[in-house]
């Protein structure tokens, strides 16, 4: 059976949707219908999804997670697929989003207020983001390297704001444009660190357009009452089932 390795952050685990992926790490939140095992089950692939909620590219590269290893060390050079979904967490992207749901009153907080300005600073931002294009570069380096013979693709993350003019309750306009301005710039960068690094893309992001978080078919969580993660629910702000598998199709229809 061919050998499939799914990398990534939690848009690529799946936390919250039901069932978890057996001899998972419960930190991980991996679930065992994220697109990962989705492509597996359609395309008759053996999956190794070491995929981990909260991971950046360093987690990728160099280290560890809650005791895991460094996800790169999952290949083996047998692969013929790999997957990688990455770089949210190094620009704070569903961070700023979570930071901008709270009420008001939080920013003046002593410590929250302090994070959550740092959050929703566009330079700041624009900063984390002129750093992940080198990043995600080194990972698609590593990737190509490690798994010579293997297609790899990057796979970008799904639309999570509707677009401008359209509301996004709780979230201000002001914040609503600084989301669409970092997912925006990351899809872009995703795409030419991949171009540059000779992988493939899987173009998530465009994919969803229609399907953002307040649409009449989301394929992504709202930031609903709670910002965090409810047992037995999708985090808020995060693919729901019906976006996992409509990723899984992206990717299938790919190979």
């Amino acid at each position: 059976m061919k050998r499939y390795v799914a990398l990534g952050s939690s848009m690529a685990a799946g936390p919250g949707i039901r069932p978890g992926a057996a001899g998972a790490p419960r930190l991980s939140g991996r679930s065992a219908r994220n697109y990962a095992h989705l492509v597996a089950e359609r395309s008759g692939f053996e999956p190794v999804d070491v995929t981990f909620s909260g991971a950046t590219t360093a987690h990728l590269l160099t280290d560890r997670q809650h005791g895991a290893p460094p996800q790169l060390t999952a290949l083996d050079g047998s692969e013929s697929l790999v997957t990688v979904t990455i770089g949210g967490n190094d620009v704070g992207y569903v961070p700023l989003l979570m930071a901008a749901s709270l009420p008001h009153w939080a920013r003046r907080l002593p410590l929250l207020g302090g994070r959550i300005a740092e959050l929703l600073d566009r330079d700041a931002r624009d900063r984390a983001l002129a750093d992940v294009f080198h990043a995600l570069c080194a990972v698609g380096r590593e990737l190509r390297r490690r798994a010579p013979d293997a297609r790899v693709f990057f796979v970008d993350y799904l639309t999570l704001l509707p677009p401008e003019g359209v509301p996004a309750q709780p979230l201000s306009e002001e914040d609503a444009e600084l989301g669409r301005h970092v997912a925006g710039t990351l899809e872009r960068l995703t795409a030419d660190a991949a171009a540059e690094t000779g992988c493939g893309v899987i173009h998530a992001a465009a994919a969803s357009r229609e399907h953002h978080a307040w649409s009449a078919e989301p394929w992504t969580t709202t930031p609903g009452t709670f910002v965090v993660p409810l047992p037995g629910r999708p985090a808020p702000l995060h693919p729901n089932a019906a976006g996992m598998s409509a990723v899984a199709e992206l990717v299938t229809a790919a190979l």
